[in-house]
């Protein structure tokens, strides 16, 4: 059975979506001239300010062109459904925040970006500006810890992006916002569930199949094979889970700050969000950390994916100022 959506084609649903964001974000965003798909801050890029640029496919907004604006990304790359952005708009998305001092690039880590994000950075060192990569790797569930490298970047982007942001606009230097980056990724864990697949919008029919009353521990934000597939259990169960992994992958002590994201893959209410939510904070209290930062609802989506996912950043003094720095997006305003 096919689904249902309010689109027109399958496909142009991303360039009348970027179209429909810039008509309603005016004031945040633009586009590169003569490239749709490079999606600008107005009030982000300026002289000494290292640039950063993130990217990566559609479908999962408001990652990652809502996060464009200032003290946050400079610049997003948008490719197709699930699909990396090419070289082109990379490559005028660093053009367009380049102010002298450098361009970060930051995405998750997933083959077809990490190809095509390279591509972009060697032409650019042709143009004499200089880009540094940092991928995000926060999926706990996509390799084991001795394996970091290999992780997938998911949900954590939002706290990711926000240290790297922060530091671009307090006019770090490039190598320290490099580190501030890769710190604030080496910090940050993510864990997700899925109960129902998404459809593309391209097919309308469902890009994996989950029987009913079944859920899966793990899956990717693409559909990817989670590490358990069982019965649905409760929404307490679930918490559990996800934050037994979270959990033991940190090192950390009573009296420690962390932030958190309890994020829906789309379809998931608010309400099933602020359940798992209550569960967490029970879960924190009983181990002595301190919420700082909490943050609920859709941030990384997988279009219309039911699931929900549950990100922790082990916050220091650095992490939690970078988080705690004013930014001004589109879609997301601290």
């Amino acid at each position: 059975m096919k689904t249902k959506k309010l689109i027109n084609s399958g496909a142009n649903v991303v360039d009348e979506m970027l179209q429909g964001v810039l008509a309603a974000h005016p004031d945040h965003l633009y586009a590169a001239e003569d490239m749709p798909r490079a999606i600008i801050a107005k009030n982000g890029p300026r002289k000494g300010k290292v640039g950063l640029v993130i990217g990566g496919g559609s479908g999962h907004e408001p990652t990652f062109l809502g996060f464009v604006g200032k003290g946050l990304a400079d610049a997003a790359a948008i490719g197709n459904v699930f699909a990396s952005p090419p070289p082109d708009p990379i490559i005028a998305c660093a053009k367009a925040v380049d102010g002298g001092a450098g361009v970060l690039f930051m995405y998750g880590n997933y083959a077809g970006d990490v190809m095509n994000f390279d591509m972009a950075a060697e032409m650019l060192a042709l143009d004499d500006i200089e880009v540094r990569t940092v991928l995000t790797t926060d999926d706990v569930a996509s390799a084991p810890s001795d394996q970091m490298h290999k992780r997938r970047g998911v949900a954590g982007n939002v706290f990711i992006f926000k240290a790297a942001g922060a530091a671009c606009d307090l006019l770090y230097s490039l190598d320290d916002v490099e580190r501030a980056a890769r710190h604030a990724n080496s910090r940050t864990y993510t864990m997700g569930v899925a109960l129902s697949p998404c459809s593309l919008p391209q097919t309308l029919r469902p890009n994996f199949l989950i029987g009913e009353g079944e859920m899966e521990i793990g899956m990717g934000i693409h559909g990817e094979p989670g590490v358990a597939r069982g019965p649905l259990k409760t929404a307490d169960e679930v918490t559990d889970e996800l934050m037994d992994s979270i959990l033991r992958e940190m090192n950390a002590s009573p009296g420690d700050r962390i932030a958190v994201l309890v994020n829906s893959l789309g379809s998931t209410p608010m309400m099933e969000l602020y359940i798992m939510m209550r569960r967490v904070k029970s879960r924190l209290d009983a181990t002595g950390l301190v919420i700082h930062t909490a943050l609920v609802g859709n941030y990384c989506t997988s279009l219309e994916m039911a699931g929900a996912s549950i990100t922790v950043m082990h916050l220091d003094g650095e992490l939690q100022r970078l988080i705690d720095h004013p930014c001004d997006c589109a879609m997301f305003t601290r």
